[in-house]
């Protein structure tokens, strides 16, 4: 009899820690990297806007702050693209993210490859700077870091949301 349940017992232990490593397989972490387009300074914030695979729904809590200020991003297993913005002054206004193009006063989003960040990393362009200011500005990722760049909104295009409403 005790035999049987030192069996039971070792079998569902090594259940638990398989089961613990497939799960551990099926979630991604990415590591965010949001600097100040100007100065190329670190904003540490976990006031992330995360959309995956060109859903519109937004996920604000996947993204946990590191020690070093960076944000660690877990995503599912089915994640393919990403997109990420972050909010600042208590959360009410977004930055404006640096890689996207303005279309007629409407920014597209900007979507990156899951796998891409994880194999190689990606710095984001920064095209809130001239050219010849942007190149001073170096930053490279490592395997599994996302690296982008913001700035507040201007006090005109703030009014001009206002006036939207």
């Amino acid at each position: 009899m005790r035999s049987v349940t030192q069996r039971g017992i070792t079998l569902l232990f090594c259940m638990a820690i398989f089961y613990g490593s497939l799960y551990a397989q099926t979630q991604k972490t990415v590591t965010l990297r949001m600097h100040d387009a100007k100065s190329g300074k670190l904003i540490s914030t976990t006031h992330f806007l995360v959309r995956i695979n060109h859903e519109k729904e937004i996920h604000g809590n996947w993204v946990d702050l590191n020690e070093d200020g960076t944000g660690k991003l877990s995503l599912p297993a089915g994640a393919t693209d990403l997109t990420v913005q972050a909010t600042y002054d208590s959360a009410m206004e977004t930055f404006v993210n640096c890689d996207s193009a303005a279309t007629k006063g409407y920014v597209m989003d900007r979507w990156y490859a899951v796998s891409e960040i994880l194999a190689t990393g990606v710095v984001a362009p920064n095209g809130c700077l001239k050219p010849q200011d942007a190149k001073k500005l170096k930053f490279v990722a490592k395997p599994g870091e996302f690296v982008f760049f913001v700035r507040p909104r201007s006090k005109r295009e703030l009014s001009q949301d206002d006036a939207s409403q």
